[in-house]
Order: structure tokens, then sequence, then C-alpha cells
């Protein structure tokens, strides 16, 4: 993305000064204005992992009312998550003086600031820098050799906290529209309102006691990550059944035995004792035959194969 000279680029934070602006900006938020995460999730899209976003973060905010934001890392599986209070960014703007009106983007400063070199000094007493693929804020008495940041060079990327989920963004007059359009839902699922919320505390009574009497977690999406978890445990267990079973089964000629059978991470380490190397094609052959994939080597008499589990 090329970045558009005529706006200007700042750095907000709570604690630091901003010099008087002249016309239309892009606002690069301080992690001290949001929460992020990076996780690895049993999910395919940012779609669906923006509907775990609450459950995701239910253990770790305070009191408040949140929005949730995601973008994906750098595989396909590894997603960054994000929890901010949109009258805190907005009270936080007022306060610096800007116009919401001449905000043209904000953006995370962990989507925007991962290029800067060691620990950039942000205010008086709080430094920024990277940490296991996160920008984190520290005190300054925390690091040495801190420089100052610079965004004349930043490149700012795709990932936009949309300007939409601020409130006071939206137009007087779009805000009386879609205050009229709620009033005539509210009054179309009044009569079903009370019914459906009684329904809603029978089926939490029913998912807490489920849960507690089948040793579950609190939440969905633990779960789902346990039963991942389990699903390939199990399928590792198949597979070491499977292939001591083939083991068990192969007809060894006189003098050949089995001397070790060990497991080592996702490897089966198997020896046979007394074969000559000319003579275990036999033993290869009946595990190729079953597709056992597996490497071979052998020494002083010894046929060792490692099994891929």
């Amino acid at each position: 993305m090329i970045f558009n000279k005529k706006y200007k680029t700042i750095f907000l934070d709570p604690n630091s000064d901003i010099e008087t602006l002249d016309g239309r900006v892009n606002i690069i938020l301080s992690p001290s204005l949001y929460w992020v995460k990076k996780m690895i999730l049993p999910v395919n899209s940012v779609r669906e992992v923006k509907k775990l976003l609450p459950s995701i973060f239910e253990e770790t905010l305070p009191d408040g009312k949140y929005s949730y934001s995601a973008y994906e890392g750098s595989t396909g599986s590894e997603f960054f998550v994000f929890a901010y209070e949109d009258k805190n960014i907005l009270d936080v703007i007022a306060k610096k003086n800007i116009s919401i009106a001449e905000v043209v983007n904000v953006y995370f400063a962990q989507s925007e600031l991962l290029s800067i070199d060691g620990a950039v000094k942000i205010n008086e007493s709080q430094s920024i820098y990277i940490k296991d693929d996160i920008l984190v804020l520290v005190p300054c008495c925390w690091v040495e050799e801190k420089g100052e940041l610079d965004l004349s060079s930043v490149v700012l990327s795709k990932h936009k906290v949309s300007l939409q989920q601020f409130g006071h963004i939206v137009d007087i007059k779009n805000f009386y529209n879609i205050g009229a359009v709620l009033v005539v839902l509210i009054l179309i699922v009044f009569s079903e309102l009370f019914i459906t919320a009684q329904k809603a505390d029978n089926i939490l009574e029913l998912k807490d006691e489920l849960f507690s009497k089948n040793g579950l977690q609190p939440t969905m999406f633990q779960n789902t990550a346990m039963l991942k978890k389990y699903k390939a445990i199990h399928m590792k267990q198949t597979s070491i059944r499977k292939y001591i079973s083939y083991l068990l089964s192969l007809k060894l000629k006189q003098n050949e035995y089995i001397t070790l059978i060990s497991l080592k991470e996702r490897v089966m380490v198997v020896n046979f004792s007394g074969t000559k190397e000319k003579a275990f094609s036999h033993i290869t052959s009946s595990l190729e035959a079953k597709n056992v994939m597996f490497k071979s080597t052998y020494v002083n008499g010894v046929l060792h194969l490692e099994i891929a589990l």
C-alpha cells in the first residue's frame, strides 16, 4: 500500500504530547489503548475468529464495553486478536484537541510499528519494543538505548480500525435514522423478548450443569481446542497400535528377533537383531506392502527402522 503523503500520521497515547495539527490525519493507537493476543486457533478465517473474540477475552478484560478486531498472522492458523474501548479512544482524541471529522483512518501500533529497531520512547515514562511478535509497552527504566519514535517512514497497512465502530464519527442525522429503525425493530420483537429471556436462562443453566457433569471447560472455544488436542492424541495412539500389530505379525526367520521398540516424539524406533544385510528385505517388503512410511539402516547385524507416526 502506498502511503498517501497529504495525510499526516500521528501516534496517539494518553501521556504523549501532540503538536498542533493542520489538516486531516491518520492515527496509530498506543498499546495502552487496546489489548492484543497472538493465538493459534482451530479456524479457517478471520470471520470465524471474530465470533470467538468475546470468549477469548472474557477472563482478561476489566469491566467495560468493548469492540473487537482480528487479522491473520504469518501462518494460516495464527491470528492477532484485539479488544478496545471505543469511548476511551474517543476521549483521548478529544483531549488532544483532534476533531473526529479530521480523522482519516485509525490503526493499531501492533500492525504498523513492527519494523522498529530496539526500544522506542513514546513519552517521558514509557517505551515500546517488540517481544515475541507483540509490541509491548514498558516503563522507560526497564530498557536501555531508547530511540525516538519516527513515523515519517511508516507505510500504513490494510489493518484499519473500522471508523463505523466509533459512534461519534457517524453523522447526527444517521443517528436519528438508526434510532428510528431500532425503535421499530424493538416494537416488533418485544412480545417475544420475555419468553426468549426465560428460555435463555434455562439453556444456560442446563449448559453449565452439562459442562460441570462431564468435566468440560467453561467456554466453547476452550472445548473446541481441547477436542482438537485429544483428536491428535487419538490418531497418534491409533497409529502406534496399528504399527505394533504389523510388527508382531511379521514372519521372522530363524535367529531374527525384535530387540527394541521405542517412541521418540512422532517416530517409532524398532531394532531387529540377527539379520543379515542382504536378508532383511522380507521385513521391509512386508512393511512397504502395508504402506508403512519408514527409514532403515543396517549396522553390525542390527536392522534399525524409524517409522513415522
